[in-house]
């Protein structure tokens, strides 16, 4: 696979993608904003990535703790969400405190070099909805997150996007993410998956802790594992 690019699961041979950008929506789960005490906003927040943000590396440190968050992902093709996958957006968390007091934009603590990891990307269908998505650190989960919980759904999200942005085949939206958020720490297993098409009741179940997703949903349609470094 090419630098900055992300492999497209196709039936016959799987496709290295390089997007020209990766936007990335902000504040899109209540629970996470009032988690980092943030305003809830008027509008969508929308803010990019380079595709030099893109890498296979999980790093702990890079000038100062890197901070993980885990998001459910969307890749563009002849004008649509066309393919699913699952993602870590990568942010300096200190770095972003001191630009948000002083009203700066936020790229130096969120789209620098090795921002940016993901899983394979697989096509889907209309029929697929309520992706619920899980991060677990070390087997104990960290993160879960549900469709139904994003304050903007992916219609919105696209059509907000074009109204002042051309999204091009190849390009990756990054839709946000649930609480949970934290520093990734050193020689640490990261492992996120994703299942389609989840009742709300059910997530709600698995986030009681009673089942696991795996229980409650059987294996997931995707899973990504990463060892930070």
């Amino acid at each position: 696979m090419r630098s900055h690019s992300v492999l497209l699961k196709q039936q016959a041979d799987d496709i290295a993608i390089s997007p020209s950008k990766i936007v990335c929506i902000g504040r899109n789960y209540v629970d996470h904003i009032h988690e980092l005490g943030n305003d809830i906003p008027d509008e969508m927040v929308v803010f990019l990535k380079p595709s030099s943000a893109i890498t296979g590396t999980l790093c702990s440190e890079m000038g100062e703790t890197l901070h993980y968050e885990a998001e459910l992902c969307f890749m563009v093709k002849d004008g649509r969400f066309s393919a699913v996958g699952i993602g870590l957006d990568m942010t300096k968390r200190e770095l972003q405190g001191k630009l948000k007091k002083q009203g700066l934009p936020w790229e130096r603590s969120k789209a620098f070099d090795g921002s940016a990891l993901f899983s394979e990307f697989i096509p889907m269908t209309s029929a697929q909805q309520d992706w619920c998505f899980q991060l677990t650190i070390d087997n104990v989960m960290t993160q879960l997150g549900h469709q139904q919980l994003m304050t903007y759904q992916p219609n919105a999200m696209f059509a907000a996007i074009t109204e002042f942005m051309s999204l091009n085949d190849g390009d990756i939206v990054m839709t946000g993410t649930p609480k949970g958020v934290g520093a990734v720490s050193a020689n640490t297993s990261f492992e996120i998956s994703l299942w389609p098409n989840v009742p709300f009741e059910i997530f709600e179940t698995a986030l009681s802790g009673d089942k696991s997703m795996t229980q409650l949903c059987g294996p997931a349609m995707l899973v990504k594992q990463w060892q930070a470094v």
